[in-house]
């Protein structure tokens, strides 16, 4: 739903539009006769967006954490580890909801966790709000009068989709510029220039976050975002790019225009992001396969900045980028470890790169079953299914040009490993050390270069099958037993 139509809708501040779950509806209800409950953060901004609102936290002023924990306690198991923060945790069934007291925090030493917290009952909803990120995220509900409480504008800036600073303590903890890239992309957020200007001036702290923390907003990045090119436009805005060297190098590296009238590798790279999550194979997709594709389109041209040149192509001088996508693949890696990411990711991500553009390679007409089969190998972890949905996303990200030539040339091959069953996993080998032993071989260094001429010639279908294969190491054995 559009936003401006839907905060337009003032139906919408009946404590039902917000659909609390029935079990939290009681809670509230007990915890209101002890303090002054709110909604608070992601759930009031999802909601006034018109989505549904998950992760339901609830602050509550007016109440000691004492008094709160003793409410809390009948409904569930609660946790209490956030005691010094003033947080409580609350198991109703299988959700998990967030009680915490408004708090004070103070800067005491540098990154992220330089910070000293104190619940504090008596803060106003003006002071709590304070301590958030951004507008749109200060944003509180009261659950009971269905009225906002919205010190800061965020209800104006969700208006105008824009990310704009709480206050001038927003520069203390530099992760909220990366909180702001995932943000942008997943509501396409624009960053307001004040903003942008502070997350400039503390862009030297990038070097005091935890990589885990890196990560975290990463994924986040990755598996939630619907217009991805608005958070790699908020690092560029902040000066945080800088800190990727593998992304901000393609902001310059120039392209042939006739192959890419959109602009340079970065604009490319964006406009690829952008097709990618509106492809209904990435919408479908869970978490994981989304963080593998995006990510994989990401970094499809990270080779080309150190490959692009002018040079003779088809008769004339054009700008190419010859060997770029074995170039990408030490460079997946290196941004990869960059960000955090967990270490098998990379063995996902690079042969997707590395393969990029494989359906430009060798004859248009026909995919070899052969070729096929070597292809699913060399992609493994990955998928030729994964491949074609990367491929799509390159030859959707030069606008205004669309090439169905293209796209029907990747069908093709997408068609041709279902026919091969391999649109989903690579071939295994079918013959194994148990079968030469079974052939009366002693096990010794001879095994290993005969099964892997084994697994050469099923590759190049001599054999599908463990008969086929079995018949195949007899003929090359000539010792071996009858069948």
């Amino acid at each position: 739903m559009d936003v401006a139509l839907h905060l337009s809708n003032r139906a919408m501040s009946t404590p039902a539009a917000i659909r609390l779950p029935e079990e939290l509806r009681a809670v509230l209800e007990a915890v209101r006769r002890a303090g002054r409950p709110r909604l608070v953060g992601g759930c009031v901004r999802d909601w006034l967006l018109g989505l549904e609102a998950k992760d339901f936290d609830v602050e509550v002023p007016g109440v000691t954490f004492e008094e709160l924990h003793r409410v809390l306690a009948p409904f569930g198991a609660t946790d209490v580890v956030g005691r010094s923060f003033g947080v409580i945790k609350l198991r109703l069934g299988g959700a998990e909801y967030d009680f915490s007291l408004p708090r004070r925090e103070s800067k005491t030493g540098a990154g992220h966790r330089g910070f000293a917290v104190a619940p504090d009952p008596a803060l106003s909803d003006t002071e709590a709000a304070a301590r958030r990120d951004f507008t749109v995220n200060a944003i509180a509900l009261d659950p009971f009068a269905g009225t906002l409480i919205d010190p800061h504008g965020g209800e104006r800036d969700l208006r105008a989709r824009v990310l704009r600073h709480t206050g001038p303590a927003f520069a203390e903890d530099p992760l909220r510029v990366l909180r702001a890239m995932q943000l942008a992309a997943r509501f396409d957020f624009t960053l307001a220039p004040g903003t942008a200007a502070l997350c400039r001036s503390i862009a030297g702290a990038f070097a005091e976050l935890p990589v885990e923390r890196v990560w975290g907003e990463w994924d986040k990045w990755a598996t939630k975002s619907a217009k991805p090119s608005r958070g790699l436009a908020v690092l560029e805005e902040s000066g945080w790019l800088k800190h990727f060297p593998e992304l901000a190098a393609l902001r310059g590296t120039q392209q042939e225009p006739e192959w890419h009238p959109e602009g340079d590798v970065f604009t490319h790279t964006q406009h690829c992001c952008d097709a990618l999550v509106r492809l209904d194979a990435w919408q479908r997709s869970d978490p994981a396969r989304r963080r593998v594709l995006l990510l994989a389109v990401l970094a499809h041209d990270f080779g080309k900045p150190s490959t692009t040149h002018r040079g003779e192509k088809r008769g004339m001088m054009r700008i190419v980028s010859p060997g770029h996508e074995a170039a990408g693949g030490p460079l997946t890696d290196a941004f990869l470890r960059r960000l955090g990411a967990p270490h098998d990711l990379a063995d996902w991500v690079r042969p997707l790169v590395l393969h990029h553009l494989v359906h430009h390679h060798g004859p248009k007409a026909e995919f070899g079953a052969s070729q096929v089969r070597r292809l699913a190998r060399k992609l493994a972890p990955a998928t030729v299914d994964e491949l074609c949905e990367v491929m799509i996303a390159d030859s959707f990200g030069r606008p205004p040009l669309k090439s169905f030539e293209t796209i029907a040339l990747i069908e093709r091959l997408r068609a041709r490993s279902r026919e091969l069953a391999l649109q989903h996993a690579a071939p295994r080998p079918l013959m194994q050390g148990r079968h030469l032993l079974a052939l009366g071989l002693t096990p010794g260094p001879q095994f290993k270069p005969l099964l892997d001429e084994a697994f050469e010639a099923q590759l190049d279908g001599v054999f599908a099958d463990e008969t086929g294969g079995l018949k195949w190491l007899r003929k090359k054995l000539p010792t071996a037993p009858p069948a």
